[in-house]
């Protein structure tokens, strides 16, 4: 019989987004120019419309509101804040400006992150992080934002899902500027870390107070056949090469395999550690398999909230830093499942004293990169066409663990857990 519980006093309960996803009405970006290729994203659609979000974020705050959202990861648009290399719009900050505002005027904590796979058209076409210049480039953006927020924003995540970035783009070929070269990838991620280092210490330096970390994929590899050392050796394989050696680089500074190695860099350079966390995968041979062990969502990703206890509780002892759940969510279009998802996932953190935020995945129906407009992740239902918001069953059932701090017996029987 499925039992309530109770979540500890410091977790706080909110829902992340990112700009391009959700904005609307911008063309100088990657993601804007990739969307037109044919084929490239699963629907033809492209991030132009979106939710109209920058248009009509008041509206979505309010909905927040409603829905007694706490905290809230949003992203800002690189593109629009410097829309021409080393120009910077007053008009693109200003509108940033009064968003937070508002969210803050609404009680609504804010994580700002700065950069979430979208890169302005000019950056692009110098190479992006491949450029010999890309981290100056980033830090200019990073020094005018910060000096721009502040007084206003005190946490931030640098970069979000740099292992994801540097993967989808440059070694499978699926996401923007669709390479398929080893080395490549290995310098993006290389960079994307000196990025967030460099970026920590600067934000430090205009602004003491604030928090600052990173946001990665973590998942958790499992061999497909237990007791075959192939399967164990590469699911270890994985675990490093896609996770664990960047994120250490990133926090610590310390790069090692397969980065090579040196200490230069060695340091602290975390205030929290933010984990995107969705499902377990299973290796057999050199193949990367969803896991057939279990319930999978309608991307076929497999469901299984168990491990991020586990990973929660293997990044808290390796880096002792509170631990963000900066993205969790699911595919659920008809929202079947969204429900226990959470209530599994929430469970799974609910003892741990250590995990202070817990972000939901996401907020609205959203443009999903490479899916376009099918994947549906929201708590809230978006009618592309009309633009008319909809708060889900999920969305209703995530208000009231908000409002309750807790999964009541009655809340198990109200949403047939």
């Amino acid at each position: 019989m499925t039992k309530g519980f109770k979540l500890h006093d410091d977790l706080k309960l909110g829902v992340a987004t990112a700009a391009t996803q959700i904005e609307g009405d911008e063309q100088n970006t990657n993601w804007y120019e990739f969307s037109l290729g044919k084929g490239n994203v699963k629907d033809g659609s492209t991030p132009f419309r979106a939710n109209k979000h920058y248009q009509l974020y008041k509206e979505d705050i309010a909905l927040m509101k409603k829905m007694n959202i706490e905290i809230y990861r949003m992203g800002i648009e690189w593109a629009r804040i410097e829309p021409e290399e080393g120009k910077f719009s007053k008009e693109a900050i200003t509108h940033y400006i009064d968003e937070i505002k508002l969210l803050k005027k609404n009680n609504i904590e804010v994580l700002v992150t700065l950069h979430h796979f979208s890169n302005p058209l000019w950056f692009e076409k110098k190479g992006a992080f491949l450029s010999k210049d890309a981290i100056p480039t980033f830090l200019r953006f990073v020094e005018y934002v910060i000096t721009s927020f502040k007084g206003l924003v005190n946490e931030y995540c640098t970069i979000n899902e740099a292992n994801v970035y540097a993967t989808s783009s440059y070694l499978f070929g699926v996401w923007p500027p669709m390479k398929k070269d080893f080395k490549a990838m290995l310098k993006v991620m290389k960079t994307l870390a000196l990025c967030h280092i460099e970026a920590y210490k600067l934000i430090k330096s205009i602004d003491p107070t604030c928090k600052v970390g990173f946001a990665n994929h973590m998942a958790k590899f499992a061999p497909k056949r237990e007791k075959n050392i192939i399967d164990k050796i590469a699911s270890k394989l994985y675990d490093t090469g896609f996770q664990n050696s960047l994120t250490r680089a990133m926090a610590t500074g310390v790069f090692k395999f397969p980065f090579g190695s040196s200490k230069k860099y060695k340091g602290n350079y975390i205030d929290f550690f933010g984990m995107n966390y969705y499902s377990r995968k299973r290796i057999k041979g050199v193949s990367l398999l969803e896991d057939d062990t279990v319930s999978h969502n309608d991307l076929g990703w497999g469901i299984s909230p168990e491990s991020l206890n586990e990973l929660c509780e293997r990044f808290h002892n390796e880096y002792k830093v509170d631990i963000y759940i900066t993205e969790n969510g699911t595919c659920d279009a008809k929202d079947e499942f969204r429900c226990k998802f959470i209530f599994d996932h929430l469970k799974a953190i609910s003892t741990l004293q250590y995990v202070k935020r817990y972000y939901h995945w996401t907020f609205i129906d959203n443009w999903e990169w490479a899916e376009g407009e099918s994947a549906r992740f929201g708590l809230v239902a978006l009618d592309f066409e009309t633009q008319e918001r909809k708060i889900r069953k999920s969305g209703y059932f995530y208000s009231k663990i908000i409002k309750e701090k807790e999964i009541t017996d009655e809340m198990i029987e109200e949403y047939s857990l």
